[in-house]
């Protein structure tokens, strides 16, 4: 299962996923676009971890996650249909 991390701040948020480098050991974490977490959490192939920023709190979503949770910290179009 693929995890993309939501950061939000004070200024907006922004989507990363980490990718591991298996030759180097080495992690790169590069930002990637909502519509391609919406596309991967809408196929229940995703998982989001929400931080904000400023005070460090983290929350776990997934296709479980309750409806509200999900409309509050992914928005509206990650809703299944």
């Amino acid at each position: 299962m693929n995890r993309y991390t939501k950061f939000i701040n004070m200024m907006g948020s922004y989507y990363t996923k980490d990718f591991e480098k298996e030759k180097k050991n080495i992690v790169k974490v590069r930002e990637v676009k909502e519509e391609t977490v919406k596309k991967f959490f809408l196929q229940g192939d995703c998982e989001v971890l929400v931080v904000f920023e400023d005070t460090g709190k983290e929350i776990l979503i997934d296709d479980f996650s309750p409806e509200e949770d999900i409309k509050k910290y992914l928005g509206k179009s990650f809703v299944k249909k």
